[in-house]
């Protein structure tokens, strides 16, 4: 491992002008996945910015009825404050279907955020990664592939975002703040992630710099009846191989509003629009479900080794949302 500097902010804008004095230098959160890439070689910063003791730590009501979520919250308190389990409850159900105890007792909800692939690929600083090293090349298109991407991927990458947490933030429109040395700024989730087009390794749009200070979530009403259903090759803590985040409304048999993402398909999470717009004043039964699962699926172009995420995925929609529409019914 590269030696490194450490200092501990002060403050917000401490913490940023730390970062912006020196760009080899990374923010430390709970460190679950930097300090992982730095043993590897992956990450090799000059300095580390600790912003663990920042005043971000809280979970409060926005202006608007929504939530205000801290950056350093860690996953243990957000997927236990009673606000959460109440009101996004699948929110609360992707945290814990996301790690150990032991990891979200550490990781913190910017990290989760901001946390690398899970590409072994990426990993490994033998094998050409366009994300790792821009213009190497992408060997997982023609190497081991099964967990990688089947949307909105390119021929420069086809690795996949790892979050739990993300996927339910991406279908309630959740909004992220943070902080530069020129001042505040938000950005949509929707916006977060950048396209992988030919530069996988730019991930977020976020400025150079910036600091992850909080998310927001909009009020939802919708959101009070959902759920995260995630799919893995073992039954202990591991990454998803198809994920989704679902909330639904129906009134008289019909989709009133409906709110679907998927997680373990695409470089980001994947708001399944094409899906919701299918789903909208339909009749809520799982042949439109799985409907809506298949016109959000056409785009879908899987590789050779990885083409079952889409029958898991639109699997996992009929399921989900047919689970939803019974308790709707009750």
């Amino acid at each position: 491992m590269r030696e490194f500097d450490y200092r501990r902010a002060d403050d917000v804008s401490g913490a940023v002008a730390l970062l912006d004095a020196d760009p080899e230098a990374r923010y430390l959160g709970g460190g679950t996945n930097l300090v992982d890439l730095m043993k590897t070689g992956v990450e090799r910063p000059a300095r580390l910015v600790d912003v663990r003791s920042l005043p971000l730590d809280r979970i409060e009501p926005a202006d608007d009825g929504g939530l205000r979520i801290g950056a350093t919250v860690t996953n243990s308190d957000l997927a236990a404050h009673p606000a959460v389990r109440e009101r996004y409850p699948a929110l609360t159900q992707a945290v814990l279907a996301g790690a150990s105890g032991q990891l979200r007792n550490m990781a913190t909800v910017g990290g989760n955020l901001l946390q690398r692939t899970r590409c072994g690929y990426f990993t490994d600083l033998t094998r050409p990664c366009n994300k790792r090293e821009p213009g190497s090349g992408c060997s997982a298109v023609e190497g081991e592939h099964h967990n990688h991407a089947v949307l909105g991927a390119s021929d420069h990458c086809v690795a996949v975002h790892p979050s739990d947490m993300g996927v339910a933030l991406a279908a309630f429109d959740a909004v992220v703040s943070y902080e530069t040395v020129d001042g505040p700024g938000r950005l949509p989730l929707a916006d977060f992630y950048l396209p992988v087009g030919d530069t996988p390794h730019r991930e977020t749009a976020l400025p150079p710099g910036a600091l992850v200070t909080g998310v927001t979530l909009p009020p939802a009403p919708v959101a009070a009846r959902s759920r995260y259903r995630k799919v893995r090759e073992r039954a202990s803590y591991a990454f998803a191989i198809g994920s989704v985040a679902a909330a639904l409304d129906v009134g008289d048999g019909v989709v009133r509003e409906v709110r679907l993402a998927f997680g373990a398909v695409a470089s980001r999470p994947w708001r399944a629009r094409a899906a919701e717009r299918v789903l909208t004043g339909a009749p809520a039964t799982a042949e439109y479900f799985a409907a809506a699962a298949d016109a959000e699926l056409a785009a879908a172009r899987p590789l050779p080794h990885n083409a079952y995420k889409v029958t898991l995925v639109r699997n996992l929609v009929v399921a989900v949302l047919s689970e939803l529409a019974e308790e709707a019914a009750r």
